[in-house]
């Protein structure tokens, strides 16, 4: 009888236990839209990881390659207590604006940002891509609004600075919010979209979709740079399957403009390695991205 009450006992407490890790592990996550997105009319299938067994493993380990994603949120990773710099980033996963890598380009990023005091807003945006428009149209529409909507809550005087960073498919949606802040591609629906939707500052890792392939220094029509476009980060490799004159074509057209901006260029990489570290140099990047930020002045002091 004693055995089967502490069997018992031990069975709740790992019960217990397992509820309050996963009560640690929660997020603040909240709709983006209070109603419908604007726009919406595709009947999608459920949202769902779409990662078969064994596929795409990356640095040995699985890839959640999220689906169908009608309903976009934002999930809030704050800095810790005592270790926040007063700069935030919105972090938008690439994709091929067909799914979101959500964790290899979204909550180890933000883990990530978290460790070096900097506050992360993962953007979980509307894939795939909608009939009849172009492939960045709705994802356009939720990161401008995600912009405003983080700065519409933060709290007076904590967030400094708000950048943006994006992956692959993720880095053309940063760059093309970055480009398109002027005006709004949806009409404006509450207080919220009072606040300013440019980032502050701009971090491009292996982006996709920035230049023409016919003509590699033309940037892609839906890209403006202007001498107000934020200061830029760029990284890509010369193997990288998307085109290395992703970045070295809208690093052109920042210098034109007379953008700050720093760019590297890697032999080997490939695309789509995230930060998790390999034996490529290219994986050093958030270190670099840090010194970076450094150098420009959103980092205050912890």
């Amino acid at each position: 009888m004693r055995s089967t009450l502490s069997f018992l006992l031990f069975i709740l407490f790992l019960a217990i236990r397992g509820s309050i890790a996963d009560a640690a592990e929660k997020r603040d996550e909240i709709r983006l839209w209070p109603n419908t997105a604007p726009g919406e009319k595709d009947k999608l299938g459920p949202e769902q990881d779409m990662t078969k067994p064994n596929e795409g493993l990356v640095a040995g380990k699985r890839v959640i390659r999220l689906g169908n994603v009608s309903d976009p949120t934002l999930t809030y990773y704050p800095a810790p207590a005592g270790n926040d710099t007063g700069c935030a980033v919105l972090v938008c996963p690439g994709g091929a604006y067909h799914i979101l890598a959500m964790d290899l380009e979204g909550t180890e990023v933000c883990e990530w940002l978290n460790s070096i005091g900097v506050s992360a807003i993962l953007l979980k945006y509307r894939v795939p891509a909608r009939k009849d428009q172009p492939r960045y149209a709705a994802p356009l529409q939720d990161a401008q609004r995600a912009l405003s909507v983080v700065r519409s809550r933060a709290g007076e005087g904590k967030m400094k600075h708000l950048g943006i960073l994006g992956f692959s498919a993720g880095g053309h949606l940063a760059a093309v919010t970055s480009s398109q802040y002027e005006k709004r591609t949806y009409e404006s629906i509450d207080e919220a979209d009072r606040q300013s939707c440019r980032p502050d500052f701009t971090v491009l890792i292996y982006p996709a979709y920035l230049t023409d392939k016919a003509e590699p220094t033309k940037l892609a029509p839906e890209l403006t740079i202007t001498p107000k476009t934020p200061p830029t980060f760029l990284l890509q490799t010369q193997d990288d399957g998307v085109g290395v004159w992703n970045a070295m074509g809208y690093g052109l057209a920042l210098e034109r403009a007379k953008v700050p901006f720093e760019m590297h260029i890697y032999p080997k990489g490939g695309h789509g390695y995230g930060l998790r570290p390999t034996e490529r140099p290219v994986t050093l990047w958030p270190k670099q991205v840090e010194v970076w930020m450094k150098q420009l002045g959103v980092l205050g002091a912890r």
